[in-house]
């Protein structure tokens, strides 16, 4: 009986020892799969406060927002955009999408690159902001929602401020390690100074060169220049993009008669309507 009776204890404490460890390690995944909740709200605005600006060309800056918390998510989904309320030079109301160029990876703030225009209202806004003030800021905003392996390959047609939602989704791509799908862009400016994000997307570039190729296009390229020149031609989206397949997509965003030839030049590629997206 002595005997049963240790191993009764044995087996008891055994139990013990595993109902333990299973409800430890219940927790530990349970935290581990529970995403920190987000700072945006779809339907009120929220104001963030800007802790940085960085003026990269005359007419281009970076605004640094912070958030409530050093470890504080935006909660921006992959392809997704915000909207930011501003006043123009005439104290009018004017509210504008955005896409950040962060991640929620990129804990405690967000960043939007913004290229300013003399006549823009937003941009005035944006040209007027000082460190210290706040930005009302709405979302999240879009119909675009990416999914990890929803296609084998992207092919991206940017141009100008258009780069910021191609950028986002890119990023999210190539820094998932689980993730192989490849990314071919084509971005368009005018002049060099034009070009935002060029050291970021030069880095991708070096950094990811089996799936992240971009190739530039500019209407007033330098004198030496290996790029593209003048508008996105068919021939450029061939050469430099995915072919038409049911597993591939192409993504548009740029200015509106930029996205229009561009969604001609799909057609006569042979690009279903279901194989492109425009934001």
């Amino acid at each position: 009986m002595d005997f049963l009776q240790g191993r009764s204890v044995e087996t008891m404490a055994a139990i013990a020892v595993a109902v333990v460890a299973v409800a430890v390690g219940g927790v530990f995944l349970l935290r581990r799969s529970k995403k920190p909740k987000g700072c945006l709200d779809p339907e009120n605005f929220k104001k963030f406060k800007l802790v940085e600006k960085t003026q990269i060309s005359h007419n281009v800056a970076k605004f640094r927002f912070a958030l409530p918390a050093p470890t504080s998510v935006l909660g921006l989904p992959i392809g997704q955009h915000i909207s930011c309320r501003g006043q123009d030079a005439t104290g009018e109301e004017v509210i504008k999408p955005y896409t950040p160029t962060t991640l929620d990876s990129d804990l405690g703030n967000f960043q939007l690159v913004i290229k300013m225009y003399p006549q823009g209202r937003m941009s005035h806004h944006f040209r007027e902001m000082k460190v210290g003030d706040y930005m009302s800021v709405k979302g999240p905003k879009g119909r675009f929602k990416y999914q990890v392996g929803q296609v084998r390959a992207f092919g991206m047609l940017a141009g100008g401020s258009g780069i910021t939602p191609m950028f986002q989704v890119a990023r999210a791509i190539l820094e998932n390690p689980n993730d192989k799908t490849k990314v071919h862009l084509i971005y368009a400016n005018v002049t060099t100074e034009d070009i935002l994000l060029k050291e970021e997307l030069d880095s991708l570039a070096k950094e990811y060169p089996d799936r992240f190729k971009i190739y530039y296009v500019l209407n007033q390229p330098p004198e030496i220049w290996n790029g593209g020149v003048g508008f996105v031609s068919q021939e450029m989206i061939k050469t430099h993009c995915p072919a038409p397949a049911e597993d591939i997509q192409i993504l548009r965003c740029g200015p509106p008669p930029m996205n229009k030839a561009m969604a001609a030049h799909l057609e006569e590629l042979g690009y279903t309507k279901e194989m492109q997206f425009q934001f």
